[in-house]
Order: structure tokens, then C-alpha cells, then sequence
């Protein structure tokens, strides 16, 4: 009779439920524990109609241990049929429609999921594999199903390579001051995979995004410009990706130029690949002294590098008409160089350079969600590769979506 009272309140059960006896399975190492119901009206899970009971399912579920044995519920599930959504078995307080598994034991796998991999979870859980992902998929499902529609006023987009080939996913994440969350996730990196995000936000969405912090991906742009409102001043291309296709503009300059230098017995550009990627202060002191001799000789690859630097100041102006005079300066010197890759990433950036210097407005950046893509590897790494993309983005969504997963109480 105690045991019975026990797991009474353990479970939380009122009336019409009841616990009718606990079993103790020593070989097993489990205890079960019977569940019954006094004779009541039911109602349809769906609708909430008063049925009556058609027939009776028996039901198994998985509970939190008690004392290191698995705790086991079973119970007798009044079925009712009803006019509209036919047989139906009613809901039972502990558990959640169509869960092998008590709520208190889903929030314990969800949080044992978000710490670890889902194999070290199901050793510490004792699920399987198969029953740990069941549990990750319904509660992804179950947080999609509760976010409200809110504004979202900074956004960054980026795509995400995933296995070989041209194999990618386009990522939305909202940025917030305390958290950078996954609010969208699509195959592919083409326009297409960007709309279905801006087409599901409604019209108060849409007018309260401030800035989206992007790459120079046309696709992505275009997307962009064809659904969100006034989004030729909300672009922002992201500095970093610039800056980088500076630093390969240089070494592009650096291997032409040792090639010639080779070639004429002078090997002084040999093994300083790594060295001109340095900004000037970043330079390690063991290289300082060698790197300052290089540089300023009079070399293709030390003007490259100087036109890098000066570009790398660039983002230091506090204001949109310093930006743009700056850049006009720089332009000019990148232009006037004779350098073919730097001249390109010059003419390139004066051809979004609307969208480079809504920088200065924003000040937003693509880092949180280039910070959230290194997340995103280490979950790679930890599953060693995912064959399925639907378990990839639920995944993602899992562990980065800011999402409420846990079941209701």
C-alpha cells in the first residue's frame, strides 16, 4: 500500500487515474508499476467530445529509474470512436500521444542529448538509437509548433558545405544580444533556397527587419531585394569575406611573383605564405625582423600587401561619408597598382559597394552565424557525417534553434 501511495504522488495521478500495484522484477531490474482509471465519461483527444469507451489498448512506458532499476508504466487505455476523427486513444497525463516514454523521462533524454551524442546518450539512457532520435525528432516538432511569429529586426544568411562535392545548405540565424539562433535552414544555395524563408514571415516580419548581414552571393541578394522591403539599405555584405578575398588577392600576387623570382635564382618569397596573411601587429615576434625586411623592398607582393592593410582601416570609419571617401582613396591605389587580383577585388567591391557601406549603419556582421557554422561542424564531427539530411537539419535545429523542446508539464 505505501508503494502504491508513492508512486501516486511520484506520478502526479488524480482522479479517474490511479496506481494499482507496483512490481518488483528483480532478474529484470525493473519495477512496474500498474495504472488504472475509475469508470468516467471520455473525451475525444481531438475534439474533446463526450464519448463513451469502444474498446481497450495496453500500453507500455518508459519512466525514470527508481533506486538504479528502470521504472516500467503500463495501463489499460480506454479507446472511444468519435463521429468525426474515429477511434482514439484517450490521453493520459504522463505521457504524450503516441510516446513510448513518461514526459519526465523526455526532458531527462533532451538533456542528456544536448550535452553529449546521441550513441553516449542512449548508453547513459539505455534507449536505443532508433528511440533516442524518435525522442529528438518529436521534440524539434513540438518547438517549430510553439514559436510565435516575432520580429526578427537583425538577421545574418549563410550557406553551410555539408559532405563532398557541391553539396550545401542555406542557414538564416537571428542575432540577438545574448544568442545568435537558427531560424531557417534549406538545401541548396541557389535563390530559390532563400525564399521559402522570406515568403513565411508575415508583413509585420518583413517591415521589421533592419539589417540582414550576408557574403556577396548573388542568389542570396536577389532573394533578398526581390521580398524584403527597402532591402537595398538593409544588405549588409558581411567585412569578413571581403577582407578574405584580399588576403587571397595577395597570395595570388605572391605566387605569381615567386615564380619569376625562382626562376631567376632569388628565393626570397620562399615559404612566406602564412607571413603576408598577417595584419602588422599580428605579426609573431620570431618572424617580425624577416617579415620587415621583405616588406619593404620594393616587391609586387609588399605593395599587395600594403593595399590589404590600408583596405583593413577601412572598416575603422565611424561614418557613411568617411567610408565612402576612404573608399573612393583606396579605390584609386588599388586600381593605379597594376595588379591584376588586387584590381579585381577592387572592381568588385565597388560594384556592391551600396551594400559594403551599410556597414557603417548596421554594424552588423556575419560572425554570429560563422561562429554558429563551427557549431555546426563540431556536430558533424561528433555524428562522423550525417546520411540523412531531414536528421541533419533537425539536428541543427535541436541544438541551435533556441527552440522549447521540452514536453508540456
Amino acid at each position: 500500500m505505501k508503494d502504491i501511495q508513492l508512486y501516486q504522488q511520484i506520478l502526479g495521478l488524480v482522479e479517474p487515474w490511479r496506481v494499482e500495484s507496483v512490481t518488483l522484477k528483480t532478474q529484470e531490474r525493473e519495477i512496474e508499476v500498474r495504472v488504472g482509471f475509475a469508470e468516467t465519461p471520455w473525451g475525444c483527444p481531438e475534439c474533446q467530445a463526450r464519448m463513451q469507451i469502444h474498446d481497450y489498448e495496453e500500453r507500455r512506458w518508459r519512466h525514470l529509474d527508481s533506486c538504479q532499476f528502470k521504472t516500467i508504466i503500463t495501463a489499460r487505455v480506454p479507446v472511444v470512436r468519435c463521429p468525426t476523427h474515429g477511434s482514439q486513444t484517450v490521453a493520459v497525463p504522463w505521457a504524450e500521444k503516441y510516446s513510448r516514454f513518461s514526459r519526465l523521462f523526455e526532458r531527462l533524454a533532451i538533456e542528456v542529448m544536448l550535452e553529449c551524442s546521441i550513441s553516449g546518450a542512449c548508453e547513459i539512457l539505455g534507449i536505443s538509437w532508433d528511440e533516442a532520435d524518435g525522442i529528438k525528432q518529436r521534440a524539434v516538432k513540438r518547438g517549430l509548433a510553439r514559436k510565435q511569429p516575432v520580429v526578427m529586426p537583425r538577421l545574418c544568411v549563410d550557406e553551410k558545405g555539408i559532405g563532398n562535392g557541391q553539396n550545401y545548405l542555406t542557414i538564416v540565424a537571428q542575432v540577438e544580444p545574448d544568442q545568435t539562433t537558427v531560424q531557417y535552414v534549406e538545401e541548396g544555395r541557389e535563390q530559390e533556397s532563400l525564399d521559402g524563408f522570406w515568403q513565411g514571415l508575415t508583413p509585420t516580419q518583413l517591415a521589421g527587419v533592419e539589417a540582414v548581414a550576408m557574403d556577396m552571393c548573388e542568389a542570396y541578394r536577389q532573394s533578398t531585394l526581390a521580398h524584403l522591403p527597402g532591402a537595398a539599405t538593409k544588405i549588409v555584405h558581411d567585412p569578413f569575406h571581403l577582407v578574405k578575398g584580399m588576403n587571397k588577392a595577395v597570395n595570388e600576387v605572391r605566387k605569381s611573383e615567386h615564380r619569376r623570382l625562382q626562376a631567376e635564382g632569388d628565393d626570397i618569397l620562399k615559404n612566406t605564405r602564412q607571413l603576408w596573411l598577417y595584419g602588422l601587429e599580428n605579426v609573431p615576434a620570431k618572424h617580425a625582423q624577416r617579415f620587415e625586411e621583405i616588406w619593404k623592398i620594393n616587391l609586387q607582393t609588399s605593395r599587395a600587401w600594403m593595399l590589404k592593410e590600408v583596405f583593413r582601416s577601412f572598416w575603422l570609419c565611424d561614418t557613411v561619408k568617411k567610408a565612402a571617401d576612404y573608399f573612393d582613396r583606396w579605390y584609386s591605389q588599388a586600381i593605379r597598382s597594376r595588379l591584376e587580383p588586387v584590381k579585381k577585388v577592387a572592381r568588385t567591391c565597388k560594384s556592391h559597394l551600396n551594400h559594403i557601406l551599410t556597414f557603417f549603419v548596421h554594424r552588423l556582421t556575419n560572425g554570429p552565424i560563422e561562429g554558429l557554422n563551427n557549431a555546426i561542424q563540431g556536430l558533424i564531427k561528433k555524428a562522423y557525417g550525417y546520411r540523412n539530411r531531414a536528421r541533419f537539419k533537425t539536428d541543427i535545429f535541436f541544438h541551435f534553434g533556441g527552440l522549447d523542446l521540452y514536453p508540456a508539464q
